[in-house]
């Protein structure tokens, strides 16, 4: 595998950010770009250009591309100030050559200031599907380096479902090779959809969080142990847990769809929101339970959850362990295992433990591993930093392969189209609540046990670069 801290393009490095006028750059994109050029993770003479449609002149678009970003200090004002620098933009459509042979020519002009004869460049796509393949040929044909390495780092690459996946497979494959391709995806739960309504109801909770997100964390959890770290190895175990999954059928699903916040008005429901088409029945909430056919789970039913507008925004794995036979604490709550993710990165044991004293009364304790804590002296990088990494470094182990997003539709795709054909109206529940009333009878159905001692994790301040 790649040294974890350099990269292995040599040469001249240009990083074109397609899209970059969009919410997702300036809110993820670019200052991940940021937080690996102040730690020295960039290569040397690194260019960074904008493509998208809006005009915007150099200091609209420092504007709009630093406004996520936090300055806590002098030392990351002067950084930010020699980042910029290396950040221009360009703007044109996504269908028109000539447009693309000015950008063409704008890569060009940053390459020539350096002397290296090998030119690399990485295209990163921070667009809607509905343009993936109009740019892609767009690139190849005026943008594509004959003298370095080429890498395109594909956003949101799934399709609607498994046909209109394969469909795009099939339409970038003479385009671009597997190897030179990277997917990658994001996702916010707290907030409901607030102005990109029209956007999200194409797609609903299931494409646009599960079947992706979740369903690679499901991979990661449930694979077997890989024959060693490289990026094929693992993904081959990925593929091969995948396939042993069922299609989800709807009797293990449950559907939601918020509405206006019952403690602030200001949190409007989906319907309310202008961009959405009245009426609509699009899902904002789904819980599916999965099941993998293969001898370590058979019978181990995996729970997947998600949701806009939910009471908090975490991603984690819930591992619940079942009662003791003869359990002499009756009613006591379950010990578990959980994996956070984010935020607050932490693994940690819940456990019911008899309070002290001659009482025999019980309490939910834990064995902590929170890795600010632990792991005080280091920083925890974005997520998307460290994405963007692997790409530089040329590792695909994070990224998704072909075989993989076939697997992974198979599994949602007659499920979609059955809430999709027949209109399956979701059940209503309240910006900034957990859900659906029914989701608790959802999950204990599944033998899912939630307690009902009250029990706070404890909170930490997480360090981010």
């Amino acid at each position: 595998m790649a040294d974890s801290n350099k990269s292995q393009l040599n040469g001249t490095t240009t990083i074109i950010v397609l899209g970059a006028s969009g919410d997702l750059a300036k809110k993820k994109t670019y200052p991940a770009l940021f937080g690996l050029y102040r730690n020295g993770f960039l290569p040397e003479g690194t260019s960074i250009i904008g493509y998208s449609r809006t005009k915007l002149n150099p200091t609209e678009f420092h504007e709009r591309i630093t406004g996520h970003m936090k300055i806590l200090n002098d030392e990351i004002k002067n950084q930010l100030s020699e980042f910029l620098k290396l950040c221009t933009y360009v703007s044109g459509q996504y269908d028109k050559d000539e447009d693309y042979q000015k950008l063409d020519k704008a890569v060009e002009k940053a390459e020539s200031l350096n002397i290296h004869e090998e030119k690399n460049r990485v295209f990163y796509m921070a667009l809607p599907p509905s343009v993936f393949v109009p740019v892609a040929k767009g690139l190849k044909r005026n943008v594509y380096s004959k003298k370095g390495v080429n890498r395109l780092i594909v956003e949101k690459p799934f399709g609607m479902d498994l046909e209109s996946s394969r469909e795009l497979g099939r339409a970038l494959a003479p385009l671009w090779k597997e190897e030179e391709t990277y997917r990658i995806d994001h996702y916010l739960e707290k907030i409901g959809t607030e102005g990109r309504g029209g956007y999200f109801d194409e797609f609903g909770i299931i494409r646009d969080v599960m079947q992706n997100h979740l369903l690679q964390i499901l991979s990661i959890v449930a694979m077997e142990r890989p024959l060693s770290l490289s990026a094929e190895d693992v993904r081959d175990e990925k593929v091969r847990v995948l396939r042993c999954i069922s299609p989800v059928t709807l009797e293990d699903t449950i559907l939601g769809q918020y509405t206006r916040s019952e403690d602030d008005d200001s949190k409007v429901g989906y319907l309310e929101d202008k961009t959405v088409p009245a009426g609509s029945t699009c899902p904002t909430f789904a819980a599916c339970t999965l099941w993998i056919n293969n001898e370590r789970w058979e019978g181990v039913p995996f729970i997947l959850k998600c949701g806009k507008a939910l009471n908090e925004q975490k991603t984690e794995i819930r591992v619940q362990f079942q009662d003791v036979p003869g359990n002499v604490f009756k009613n006591a709550p379950r010990n578990e295992l959980v994996i956070r993710v984010q935020p607050n990165e932490a693994v940690y044991m819940k456990m019911t433990n008899k309070l002290p004293g001659l009482s025999m009364d019980t309490v939910i304790s834990e064995l902590d591993l929170s890795y600010n804590r632990r792991f005080s002296d280091l920083k925890i990088p974005d997520a998307y930093e460290a994405l963007i990494l692997d790409v530089l470094k040329g590792d695909h182990s994070n990224f998704v392969r072909d075989d993989e997003l076939d697997a992974a539709w198979k599994i949602f795709t007659p499920l979609l189209h059955k809430i999709d054909n027949e209109k399956i109206v979701p059940q209503p529940y309240a910006y900034g609540t957990r859900g659906p009333s029914g989701i608790e009878e959802f999950v204990s159905k599944y033998g899912f046990k939630r307690s009902t001692q009250e029990y706070n994790w404890p909170e930490h301040k997480i360090n981010k670069l």
